[in-house]
């Protein structure tokens, strides 16, 4: 990981709101990179925190109140998918930023799945670089793993890894790399500039026409299971590869036990793997799918209590290093529509805070310097994420996130700001909300709202 000063080059948003000097007041700062979690002071000057203390006096600043408020490095998400270029009908990089910013993110990673697929320098430069014109947030792009998301070449790697957009995660996600030669070359090959493969787990054999996780509830309604063992071979095969190899190896949404336990195991073993969990596969279970309601189609699929159960478990202890939302917005007459016909993916940008502290701190299972830990230190363990993850201290960017921990808020998918609506968690009520969020000391939401 690069040190949270390292520029990170084509990620510095040109479109950005001025940044003035601010002094955030006596907030509650938890930085779990830097170990501290007390009442601090953070003085932000030209882009860069200044000062960090009890109580520190500045002239000519503008003062934010946070008292009762919470700071934090601003939370980091590994794995959206923005849907530009090719579908911005469904999401834009515009609006996925408006999104990102009102839920904390100061950075997100957004993956190849476009039209064209970003398995090339030229579309992996044009997504940086729009990311930048809106300037809400880093956009750091995921390159694909094979040429097209084919499974069958290697992509250019090389060429994105030395572009301006500085690719260091590649992944097909969406599809699994079936095979194991191909996975075991990218590992190989992503050795050379020390970057990371992401693999979507699923041996695709035992989910063709699968619209559900496999077991009681699929059986009673009907509907053909994914079974969890699809998931739990193809990490097992992932975990061994990159055992052999050496290489960086990223699994995205893990969703059973089995597969946490694996990582577990492999972790202990030294092997160089990291993994995320999404806060649908901590929060929901299949019993979603007995309404019919396509918004809970998703894949990986919503699986059982236990392994509901397994994923928080992974990430209270470590197995799990990251909460990545997989934000995967949908056009309404794509995703309204019967569940066999019905695309997978949910919304999630937005509703992450809320469901980690209403979810995971408040029954106990998380502390909060530990879920924060999960949303910001934690993905900028992953990959390359120059300037985010913290530690909050002089001299590093100012990317940080105030939110209210005590905030009652109810879901309302019509005024979310992602321009699709396909939100689980419509009419659900949650704790925590987003107050303000700055990038490199520039206000991107003020009293939560996008600043422009």
């Amino acid at each position: 990981m690069s040190p949270a000063g390292a520029p990170g080059s084509g990620h510095s948003p040109e479109g950005s709101a001025t940044s003035q000097a601010v002094l955030l007041r006596g907030g509650r700062l938890v930085d779990p990179a830097g170990r501290q979690d007390g009442q601090q002071d953070v003085l932000v000057r030209d882009g860069v925190v200044a000062e960090v203390g009890e109580r520190v006096e500045a002239a000519g600043v503008a003062m934010v109140d946070c008292g009762g408020l919470v700071v934090s490095p601003g939370f980091a998400d590994l794995h959206v998918h923005l849907r530009e270029p090719g579908r911005e009908d469904a999401e834009t990089i515009e609006t996925g930023s408006r999104a990102a910013a009102l839920g904390g993110f100061t950075a997100v990673c957004p993956m190849p799945n476009t039209d064209p697929v970003a398995d090339n320098a030229g579309v992996v430069e044009m997504v940086a670089a729009r990311g930048r014109e809106v300037g809400l947030v880093d956009v750091f792009p995921v390159g694909a793993v094979t040429v097209g998301q084919r499974g069958t070449e290697l992509a250019e790697l090389g060429a994105m890894a030395r572009s301006a957009a500085r690719v260091d995660c590649f992944s097909d996600d969406g599809r699994p790399i079936r095979e194991a030669r191909l996975l075991r070359l990218a590992l190989e090959y992503a050795k050379a500039f020390d970057a990371v493969v992401a693999d979507h787990a699923e041996d695709a054999s035992l989910t063709d026409g699968a619209q559900m996780h496999e077991g009681e509830v699929s059986a009673l309604l009907g509907l053909q299971g994914w079974p969890a063992a699809a998931e739990e071979m193809v990490v097992a095969r992932d975990l061994l590869l990159a055992e052999l190899t050496g290489g960086r190896l990223h699994l995205c949404h893990l969703s059973t036990a089995g597969a946490v336990g694996l990582v577990r195991l492999a972790k202990a073993r030294g092997v160089r793997v990291t993994a995320e969990a999404t806060p649908h596969h901590f929060t929901l279970t299949d019993e979603a799918a007995r309404s019919y309601d396509p918004v809970f189609k998703v894949n990986p699929p919503l699986r059982e209590k236990a392994d509901v159960e397994a994923v928080r478990e992974g990430l209270a202890d470590g197995t799990i290093d990251a909460i990545a939302t997989d934000h995967a917005p949908h056009a309404r007459e794509d995703k309204e529509v019967e569940w066999a016909a019905a695309p997978p993916g949910m919304l999630g940008l937005e509703t992450a805070l809320g469901l980690g502290l209403t979810e995971l701190v408040e029954p106990g299972f998380l502390t909060l310097p530990a879920l924060l830990e999960r949303l910001t230190a934690g993905p900028a363990r992953c990959r390359r994420l120059p300037g985010h993850g913290g530690p909050v201290g002089p001299g590093a960017p100012a990317n940080l996130t105030v939110f209210d921990p005590a905030a009652r808020w109810t879901v309302d998918a019509g005024a979310l700001a992602s321009r699709a609506r396909n939100t689980p968690f419509h009419g659900r009520e949650l704790t925590g909300r987003v107050v303000h969020v700055l990038l490199r000391g520039a206000r991107t939401v003020t009293d939560g709202q996008v600043t422009r």
